[in-house]
């Protein structure tokens, strides 16, 4: 368990799916700097900085090259870390390819499973959101294909160029599929999967939060035992983050200036 004194007039952010990539570079770049503009406005009150996955819709690191663009997220998050500010990044389903280049360029650990963080004597229990709950056997028998490293290691033979281009092909057909259809709102305290998820979790051991991304919509849901489930949002309709200040916790909209 990570365990961390969080002190007065400091704060804890947690912020997911922004998805860099799609539908379009130049709806990405929009995307792009109102995230830059955020972590701007924060790090000066950040005691830490949660990214919850799916910061890009596709990434995969070949040994030697990575994905091309995206560098003023990267710089921006390069400037907090050098100045002391710890990052953690959650690997999503669209970027669970990850290996070392955010912990080697940017002094940013990567997790691959919910990790426990305890603050101010407050237990979170803090993940992408991916693949827990019931149901979804479809996803989670992929996942252990994605995520199993002979399948990463047989994908890198492909050159970067035919491996990405594939990658972004399946994704672009993935969100205009998705964006034929309205976006799911809250399907009920019995139906979403990861408040099933929480109440097991509880049923076995207290946690004061669990807090989640991938679900693309903002939530705060308060559980039994004064324990409460925050979902993040996203960044391409909500904007949204979460925002602990060592005793309460907030689900904010970002609103950009310009």
């Amino acid at each position: 368990m990570n365990s961390i004194h969080i002190s007065p007039q400091k704060k804890v952010y947690f912020i997911s799916d922004f998805h860099l990539g799609v539908p379009s570079h130049a709806d990405s770049l929009v995307r792009e700097k109102m995230i830059v503009a955020f972590l701007n406005s924060i790090k000066d009150q950040a005691a830490a900085i949660f990214l919850l996955g799916d910061m890009f819709d596709f990434w995969y690191e070949y040994k030697t090259v990575v994905p091309r663009g995206f560098v003023r997220l990267l710089g921006t998050l390069a400037q907090i870390t050098d100045a002391g500010i710890p990052v953690h990044f959650f690997v999503g389903n669209h970027d669970m390819w990850m290996n070392n280049y955010l912990q080697q360029e940017l002094n940013i650990p990567v997790y691959y499973e919910p990790q426990v963080f305890n603050w101010n004597n407050k237990k979170f229990y803090i993940g992408h959101g991916d693949g827990l709950g019931p149901g979804d056997h479809g996803y989670k028998f992929i996942k252990k294909v994605f995520r199993n490293p002979v399948c990463q290691w047989l994908f890198g033979f492909l050159h970067p160029s035919i491996g990405i281009g594939i990658a972004n092909y399946f994704s672009q057909k993935s969100k205009d599929k998705a964006a034929a259809t309205e976006a799911p709102g809250f399907y009920g305290e019995d139906k979403e999967w990861l408040i099933i998820y929480c109440k097991e979790m509880l049923a076995k051991e207290h946690y004061d939060y669990f807090i989640f991304g991938h679900r693309h919509l903002p939530i705060n849901f308060p559980l039994p035992n004064n324990s409460r489930y925050i979902n993040t949002g996203d960044w391409i309709k909500h904007f949204t983050y979460a925002v602990w200040d060592g005793e309460h916790m907030e689900l904010n909209e970002f609103k950009s200036k310009n």
